[in-house]
């Protein structure tokens, strides 16, 4: 058994905050300076050179890239031979995104009830999801998310008799209507089983992987390719203001289901989908 003090779980979600708002993954960011070589609208191209100074600027500046600095999601695998010991888990990891955001100068936006609307002004409570997975090692996730692309996301239950190309058509839709609200180019993470709660968490999941990297399983592989290339074809592109870059990648995640049912959700990222990641 591997004890793991709760203190450095505060100090690492409290660091993974800050980096993660600064600092787009290499990836992403690579992508979007490649769109605005690539991008075929002239506005369009003006418009992600202007992204790219931006996050030349975060970086160089160590400013948060976006000023919707997001609710804080935090994805904790935790491996069965670790003990935390010195406190609460959770409570570590609140006191280590409130550390994050009022040292590293974040706009706090959350409220601690959803209709009686009040700041708590730390950007606590973070949402947490925690798996226990083999090992004595603890990674985590921080992915700070904005409400102008979490506002835009849609699940939908089909039945088991929907096709691939149904559910191709309804995350298409989903980015059609969302239109310029995400501040596209857009991610699109989506996910595919499971129940109704479990494939919105595999959207929201899809979000974290690294945009190089394609779903390993060929069908998959292949739905991403087909969707990303239709949400271009949309012509919403980079900030609504038309062009062929709408979308700068589509993760799909998939999970078992019920023989009854095939759940099916999307959740879209803006340019600036961000996280951050560490093991201990």
């Amino acid at each position: 058994m591997r004890e793991i003090n709760v203190t450095e779980i505060e100090n690492t979600v409290r660091n993974l905050c800050i980096q993660a708002n600064r600092f787009l993954p290499k990836s992403l960011a690579d992508c979007i300076g490649c769109a605005a070589k690539t991008e075929q609208s002239p506005t369009g191209r003006e418009v992600l050179t202007d992204l790219v100074r931006n996050i030349e600027a975060a970086e160089r500046e160590e400013l948060a890239v976006c000023q919707d600095t997001g609710m804080a999601v935090i994805f904790l695998d935790v491996g069965q031979d670790v003990h935390f010991i010195g406190g609460s888990l959770t409570e570590a990891i609140n006191r280590g995104v409130a550390r994050g955001y009022t040292e590293g100068y974040l706009r706090c936006s959350i409220v601690s009830d959803p209709l009686e609307r009040v700041n708590t002004g730390d950007n606590t409570p973070a949402v947490v999801h925690t798996c226990i997975v083999d090992g004595d090692r603890v990674n985590i996730s921080v992915c700070p998310k904005g409400f102008g692309s979490e506002n835009m996301s849609a699940m939908k239950m089909f039945t088991p008799s929907a096709s691939v190309s149904d559910i191709e058509d309804f995350v298409v839709s989903v980015v059609s209507k969302a239109g310029s609200n995400p501040c596209p180019p857009m991610v699109i993470g989506v996910g595919i089983g499971g129940d109704f709660e479990y494939c919105a968490y595999l959207a929201k999941k899809a979000l974290c992987r690294d945009i190089s990297v394609n779903n390993p399983k060929q069908l998959y592989a292949d739905m991403e390719k087909r969707i990303l290339e239709r949400v271009n074809r949309l012509g919403i592109g980079p900030q609504g203001f038309g062009g062929t870059t709408t979308a700068l990648a589509v993760a799909v995640e998939q999970a078992p289901t019920h023989i009854a049912g095939l759940p099916a959700a999307v959740n879209i990222g803006c340019h600036v989908t961000r996280h951050a990641h560490a093991e201990l």
